[in-house]
């Protein structure tokens, strides 16, 4: 897990290093995981995600993040929103679920302003606090969450050694693996670089693109654990220095049957091949990662 230095603690996506080396030929039955709520603050109500798209990207690759962010708790249900299957939306409620038990107001996420930086204004290698600076251009208003999502051109401090991405109380961070470290934190989206010499199973991305339905997985991650443990007195198992929230508590977990280096039973898309476990707006699919269920304190499979 990450290497964390409370209050004002950097909540490291360290999930290379939190999977377990155990045998492929077993089903993994992880301990029952508890998230103890530690009586801080969470976000609540509405919720103002800002964007900062920062190097080279393209507009499909926009839109498979906007798309994620708005299917969270959509407005306007419609012909275009998937009602059977399950969806982002019914993915969110377990994390609503854990916002309402505190008391606190049912969550409403707004995508707000967005910002460009294609000419790379602080170089191609960036420090967390040049990210931190990122941020603060957002101007994110009160309640809200800044995003700073960074290309596959641009390497980051501890980007693939030991982090896929971030959260601090005043932004999250996420990169681009595809051609950095995509083994680390793109699986099962590519050949895995924690699993030793059997790569673990790889499965193709639902829309085509290895680093931004590696971003969906990190980004979803993340905004579950900025939402529920903000501050680092939220929700969280384990030490405050190195919390474990409530979708880093399931890694590598996405459907039934999964164990280290097996992502699990996932569904796949009759024309693209592309493998997923909840629908969005506008038909998209995407692949998230398993939350704890509060009530069975174990991994939760939407199904």
């Amino acid at each position: 897990m990450p290497l964390l230095a409370p209050p004002k603690s950097l909540f490291s996506l360290v999930l290379f290093l939190c999977l377990m080396k155990l045998s492929l030929a077993s089903l993994y039955k992880p301990p029952p995981t508890v998230l103890t709520y530690h009586n801080g603050h969470l976000l609540q109500g509405h919720i103002p995600v800002s964007l900062f798209w920062y190097g080279s990207f393209t507009l499909e690759q926009k839109t498979i993040i906007t798309d994620f962010i708005l299917s969270l708790t959509p407005h306007h249900p419609n012909s275009a929103y998937p009602m059977l299957s399950p969806t982002v939306a019914k993915w969110w409620h377990t994390v609503d679920y854990y916002v309402q038990t505190a008391g606190r107001t049912k969550t409403h996420i707004l995508l707000t302003n967005q910002l460009n930086d294609e000419s790379y204004s602080l170089g191609k290698l960036l420090t967390r606090s040049q990210l931190s600076s990122l941020a603060t251009r957002l101007g994110v208003l009160s309640g809200g969450v800044a995003v700073v999502l960074t290309s596959a051109d641009v390497a980051v401090e501890g980007f693939c050694t030991n982090t896929c991405g971030l959260h601090t109380p005043e932004y999250i961070w996420v990169g681009d693996s595809s051609v950095q470290c995509a083994g680390k934190c793109a699986w099962p989206f590519h050949a895995a670089e924690f699993y030793g010499p059997s790569r673990g199973v790889v499965v193709r991305p639902p829309n085509g693109d290895v680093g931004l339905d590696g971003v969906v997985i990190n980004l979803a991650t993340l905004l579950a654990g900025v939402v529920t443990n903000p501050n680092g007195d939220g929700y969280f198992q384990g030490d405050a220095a190195a919390p474990v929230e409530v979708a880093a508590a399931c890694p590598g977990v996405y459907g039934r049957g999964a164990y280290p280096g097996n992502p699990g039973q996932l569904k796949v898309d009759r024309v693209t091949g592309g493998s997923y476990n909840v629908e969005g707006r506008n038909g998209r699919k995407f692949l998230v990662p398993a939350l704890v269920d509060p009530f069975r304190h174990s991994c939760q499979i939407l199904s």
